[in-house]
């Protein structure tokens, strides 16, 4: 029997769940979702089997309030496969009077979303589950807190080794967590089925709009292609008819990646819009990302091996496991991840801002003694630039690398620190 790894929405469920009578847990399939629902939940509604989904369209035409029956939180695993069941958990809610009620789980947005006529709003928490940081699957030691930083702690440095092969292996292998427990082909066996599983199956389940397969996998590839910029789709339509030999249209690409973003394939990043001193136009354009870069580097058939012989390559792929991760720990710090240019061509890779006002800036680098100076000055430079007048100082300035020996703070106060020792 497996263990359980703990994961970061564990205490974001609970504290959810004492606050609301209600809880959605939304993302991509196979992150872990339903698994970590288990953990607090007493009884299960299983919509994702065949047999228990039949039973229950039999049973809300007849004794709706039956499926809602059981001991608390009652987990429904795939509610959007009946979307009626928004309103009733709603109702229910109310009607009970009482916290911690139910926990819902869906890996996309309901077929039909006039059917879910309800927002939620003061019944419902919402919670994202992304595929795992390496935190929560155990390939990073923790050993620097970003809650820490931001409270203002420092550390001595230390040492610290991660080569290129395991992170290359990491990027590749992605952070499903079953395949976590797997080594070697079998774990990157994984992320490439999934990758299939998207254009192939999951496409034309998502909307009841028949999609083409051929054409998801096109945009999957030039996603990939585009990874961490700004491209438009404009852009990615011209990518396709050069790399592909096939054209595809503005709509048309437009129409499939809002399709992938309800069944949490894509996750673009938006841009951040400080109060600065320059009269530099800010860029408002969101950044291209796969929910986890395992999906990119399976649409484009690169392996670890292929990661070590294009080292360009590979610093791009290491930043979209960045995002991936600093994503997760936002969420545990109450804040969302931005990406920040401007029209001088300054831009910062990762601005992690919490709801409280405070927030950090991070480069994302692969390695490299030039690499992080280059980091660090751009940290530098925009941290300059900003109003602090008019919005706090950041907490504090951070170069994410891939590999290094040291983790340290420089002179200049700059934190250099490898992606395998990170943590909320």
């Amino acid at each position: 029997m497996k263990t359980y790894k703990h994961r970061i929405a564990d205490e974001l469920l609970r504290r959810k769940l004492l606050g609301k009578g209600a809880v959605l847990v939304q993302g991509p399939k196979w992150c872990g979702k339903t698994t970590t629902a288990k953990q607090v939940a007493k009884t299960l509604l299983d919509l994702g089997d065949p047999s228990e989904l039949n039973n229950a369209l039999e049973t809300i035409q007849i004794l709706p309030k039956r499926l809602l029956e059981g001991g608390t939180p009652r987990l429904i695993d795939e509610w959007q496969t009946i979307p009626e069941i928004w309103d009733m958990v709603r109702s229910e809610v109310d009607r009970r009077g009482e916290m911690g009620q139910f926990v819902l789980t869906g890996s996309s947005v309901p077929v039909d979303e006039e059917k879910r006529r309800h927002s939620g709003t003061g019944r419902f928490g919402w919670i994202n589950m992304r595929p795992m940081s390496l935190w929560e699957s155990g390939e990073s030691s923790g050993a620097v807190s970003l809650s820490q930083l931001f409270k203002g702690e420092i550390f001595d440095p230390f040492e610290f080794s991660m080569d290129l092969e395991r992170l290359a292996f990491l990027i590749c292998r992605g952070g499903w967590p079953q395949s976590t427990f797997m080594k070697g082909e079998l774990a990157l066996d994984q992320a490439r089925d999934y990758y299939e599983a998207i254009y192939k199956v999951d496409i034309h389940r998502v909307d009841n709009v028949r999609r083409s397969s051929e054409r998801t996998r096109l945009l999957l590839r030039s996603y990939a292609r585009n990874t961490g910029s700004a491209t438009s789709f404009n852009k990615m339509c011209a990518d396709i008819k050069e790399n592909d030999n096939s054209s595809i249209t503005y709509e048309t690409l437009s129409d499939y990646a809002d399709a992938l973003k309800k069944l949490f394939v894509l996750e673009d990043m938006p841009a951040w819009n400080p109060n600065l001193r320059s009269k530099s136009a800010i860029q408002s354009s969101d950044t291209r990302y796969f929910i986890d870069p395992s999906i990119a580097t399976a649409a484009l058939s690169i392996g670890p091996n292929d990661l070590l012989n294009d080292l360009p390559t590979f610093g791009l792929y290491f930043e979209s496991m960045a995002v991936r991760d600093l994503r997760t720990y936002a969420d545990a710090l109450d804040g969302n991840l931005y990406r920040f240019r401007d029209s001088s061509g300054l831009e910062c890779d990762a601005v992690l801002h919490r709801r409280n006002g405070e927030y950090a800036l991070i480069e994302i680098k692969l390695g490299g003694k030039d690499n992080i100076e280059k980091g660090a000055e751009t940290l530098k430079s925009l941290s300059s630039k900003i109003d602090t007048e008019r919005m706090k100082s950041p907490s504090f300035l951070m170069v994410l690398t891939g590999v290094g020996q040291y983790v340290y703070r420089r002179p200049d106060g700059v934190f250099v620190v490898p992606i395998g020792c990170l943590k909320d």
